[in-house]
């Protein structure tokens, strides 16, 4: 975890007052988080995920920051789990009736361009078409499978996040969650104490959600 920089939180004036029982220390202004609580609160996480999974529930992973996305997506993948990796639209939980509403639309389109009568579109039609397919799959293209609320919301970034983290407890749903220094880790059924902003710390983190959930 120490060569991943998984314990590196923030500088200690930003640390919120309810992550100290996490932190180690502090190193250069900088807040260093305990990896021995990182490692308790992480298997204790993995074992809930794990049997989330291995009950046929689902867990929708939540990353929309541009250096991490990437990874959370490709894991999401892996795994079979839905994803929201680039934009948390409000309401995506709490009014995910119009929501859905959205994505049949989506799924409309994308039939349609799939279908014999493709042809007839004009050419100006057809690009309209693909546009929107783009704009709305960058909304919803990775939940548009997803049929009802996830059972789990797993957020790799609770700062940048914090509206699917509080959509996800109106609704009642478990919250599992990376809680660097500078968050309230309450906030979370499930923090994890890592550090959210390295790529190599979040990919650990997420490679081990594989592992455990692929076993």
């Amino acid at each position: 975890m120490v060569r991943n920089a998984v314990h590196f939180g923030h500088k200690k004036t930003r640390q919120h007052p309810k992550m100290s029982a996490y932190i180690f220390g502090v190193r250069n202004t900088v807040s260093i988080i305990d990896l021995e609580k990182t490692q308790e609160k992480l298997r204790v996480a993995l074992e809930f995920l794990k049997k989330t999974k291995d009950d046929g529930k689902v867990i929708l992973f939540v990353d929309t920051v541009p250096s991490t996305a990437g990874e959370t997506r490709k894991i999401a993948e892996e795994i079979g789990m839905p994803y929201v990796a680039e934009r948390w639209s409000g309401g995506t939980i709490t009014n995910w009736k119009t929501i859905t509403t959205r994505i049949e639309h989506l799924k409309d389109l994308e039939m349609s361009r799939s279908s014999e009568d493709w042809e007839k579109y004009t050419k100006k039609e057809r690009k309209n078409i693909g546009d929107e397919i783009i704009k709305l799959n960058k909304s919803w293209g990775g939940i548009k499978n997803m049929n009802n609320l996830p059972d789990v919301v797993f957020v790799v970034n609770m700062k940048e996040d914090e509206l699917a983290v509080k959509e996800a407890r109106m609704r009642n749903i478990k919250v599992v969650a990376i809680a660097d220094t500078n968050v309230d880790p309450e906030l979370a059924d499930y923090p994890i104490p890592a550090n959210d902003d390295a790529l190599s710390s979040v990919k650990y983190i997420l490679n081990r959600v594989k592992e455990a959930l692929l076993k």
